[in-house]
Order: C-alpha cells, then structure tokens, then sequence
C-alpha cells in the first residue's frame, strides 16, 4: 500500500511559494512554524525536489524538543526518514539533509543519473532507481510502502508537488496563505509543471478546515480521487 501524502506549502496571497529567483521567502510566523514541526514529528518521512535542496539547502529535521521526544517515546526514530527526490543525483554530499540531525535518507534517482554519484549516495543514504528520464513517482511510493512508510509530508518543490497531484498521488493540502505579494510570472507555485489542459483532468479539493493564524489564513483541503 503507497503512503498517505500529505503536501505543506505557504504561499504568498498570488500564490507564490518564492521568487523568481527561488529566493526563500518568509511568508508565515512562529505559530505556523510550529504548526509545521508539529506535522513534520507526526510522519513517518519528510520529502523534497532537488530544486528546494539546491535553493534553501533545508535539513528538513523536526526542531522542538518536545516533539523530538514524543517521537521517541512512540518508538520512532528522533527524526523521521528524510526523501529528495533527485532524477539525476546533483544533491551535494555536503547538503544539510545529510549533515543535520540522525535518522534515515533516501535519494531517488532516475537510471540517467550519472553512476558515480549514485555509489556516493549510498554511503550517505538509501537510494531507490525509479524510471528512466526522470523518477517515477508511482514506482517510489510504491517502495516506500514497502519500506513500511505510511505517511510522508511533502515541502516542495512545485514541480514534484506537481508531478504528484498528476500521478493521483496527494491525499491532503495544508496551504498557508501570507499577506504579501510577490509576483513574477516565473516565480514557483504550488503546482508548477505543464499543467491540465481539460477541466475534466483538474483536481478536485474538498475544504475540511480554514482557520487565521497570525496575518495570514491556513486552509486544509482533501484532495478527492475518482472512484
């Protein structure tokens, strides 16, 4: 069985997750913030695209205490299991992913990622091969289950976002929506990619929650898959 996705994005009030340049904004606040450790702690993985490790070099690491010790005292690691997904393997060996914090990493590949690289991620990591060109997102959730991952909160990028909502892939949506503006017609969105191009391809949300947080508004959406 794949895990349940859940994607964690917040995004300016014309839907932009960064700049143009994919210069890391603050959009949200402590108490967001925290709501997000508080997510991160209760999955079982964190995953990223390559394009958010090379922008913002996250850790993608649980940061309270308190939430690193409820993990471990419901028998799970201290931080859960840390996923980029890297078709052609340009993670550095130095990124923090790899630097901060314990816990397990997996680095999905596609076959076109350069061989070298692939044998120096695995002294530093779980690699998974899925697809040719690029990494077959079906083929990776469906390893990750067997890896006995249920659960895994998705940060970003865009274009795996994307990539995911295509494939039928994301079960819930927490967007934080900031009060600024960024603009730019290149700048990242939630959803980047090619797009639908037929109304009868979009995906459907249904609204569970909306609540103000600071000076901005969460909204957690169900994403509704066709019987």
């Amino acid at each position: 069985m794949r895990p349940h996705i859940i994607v964690n994005v917040a995004m300016s009030a014309d839907g932009k997750l960064s700049t143009r340049e994919r210069r890391q904004v603050k959009i949200s606040g402590t108490q967001d913030f925290n709501r997000v450790d508080r997510l991160k702690a209760g999955s079982d993985a964190v995953m990223v695209g390559i394009g958010t490790v090379l922008a913002d070099d996250p850790s993608l690491t649980v940061k309270a205490e308190e939430c690193r010790n409820n993990r471990i005292q419901r028998g799970t690691d201290e931080q859960p299991i840390r996923i980029v997904v890297d078709s052609r393997a340009r993670i550095s060996p130095d990124a923090s992913v790899f630097r901060k914090g314990s816990g397990k990493r997996v680095v999905a590949v596609s076959r076109k990622a350069n061989p070298k690289k692939v044998e120096q991620l695995k002294k530093l990591a779980t690699v998974i091969i899925a697809g040719e060109d690029t990494v077959d997102l079906v083929q990776l959730m469906e390893e990750l289950g067997d890896m006995g991952i249920q659960r895994i909160m998705v940060e970003g990028g865009g274009t795996l976002i994307a990539g995911l909502i295509e494939q039928g892939l994301v079960d819930e949506i927490y967007s934080y929506i900031g009060n600024i503006i960024i603009g730019g017609r290149n700048a990242p969105t939630l959803a980047d990619g090619d797009g639908f191009i037929s109304e009868s391809d979009f995906s459907r949300l249904t609204l569970l929650e909306y609540r103000k947080i600071e000076t901005g508004i969460l909204l957690h959406w169900n994403v509704e898959h066709p019987q």
